[in-house]
């Protein structure tokens, strides 16, 4: 597969087949994926991946924590002025009408299991290079969106999908626990990989793109 037919492959899987992603698949999926760069080389990305009775455990925990406070390692989006706020369909809203010759959204509430995926790749960082005496050192955020986006191109050669989810760092707390990840390690994303359920109508929701028209200025051309 090459990158441009991976790319047009890739979209947020919202519903996961339970069938477990052998350990070798995502072994050879993280060797390619760990070349993504980074600034200086720093690979300022300590990375944890979670199935099985752990990602359970995990999934029960955020469950009774369902409603809580949100205290996430990475500060959230306060607010999404415009055209943000447009570019997003806000959790119980009713669903965008569909382009021509694709299946609408369907309307799905966010959920404490992570849309049954079989298992999450915790994508961390190391706090104090994150938060520096001078103020916060946002590249290292940047960089794991870096090793998150070729975790998330490399999952179609596999056959897999995935999802990134901010949902599933909301609760670092239950993370910590039974991940024991170290206080010095910021959690900033979980991915939800898997095989995707392509019976669930929600597998075959596709989000809109702004034209390129829209969001490129050429200049000297």
């Amino acid at each position: 597969m090459d990158i441009i037919e991976s790319i047009e492959k890739r979209k947020s899987i919202r519903a996961f087949k339970p069938d477990p992603v052998p350990q070798s698949i995502l072994k050879e999926l993280m060797e390619h994926a760990l070349r993504a760069p980074s600034w200086g080389n720093t690979q300022p990305w300590d990375i944890i991946i979670a199935a099985g009775s752990k990602l359970e455990a995990i999934k029960q925990g955020f469950t009774e924590k369902a409603g809580q406070e949100v205290v996430a390692d990475i500060a959230r989006p306060q607010d999404f002025p415009e055209p943000y706020a447009s570019r997003r369909r806000p959790p119980g809203a009713p669903p965008q009408a569909a382009p021509a010759g694709q299946q609408p959204p369907v309307r799905r509430p966010m959920n404490t299991r992570f849309y049954n995926a079989p298992c999450v790749i915790y994508i961390c960082t190391g706090r104090t290079f994150y938060f520096q005496p001078k103020g916060i050192n946002a590249w290292p955020v940047y960089d794991c969106g870096l090793i998150s986006e070729n975790i998330m191109l490399l999952a179609p050669a596999y056959g897999l999908g995935t999802a990134a989810l901010a949902q599933a760092v909301t609760h670092p707390d239950v993370l910590r626990r039974v991940l024991e990840i170290p206080d010095s390690l910021l959690v900033v994303l979980g991915i939800a990989i898997g095989y995707p359920d392509w019976d669930d109508p929600a597998t075959h929701r596709r989000s809109a793109r702004e034209p390129m028209a829209q969001v490129v200025k050429w200049v000297g051309f």
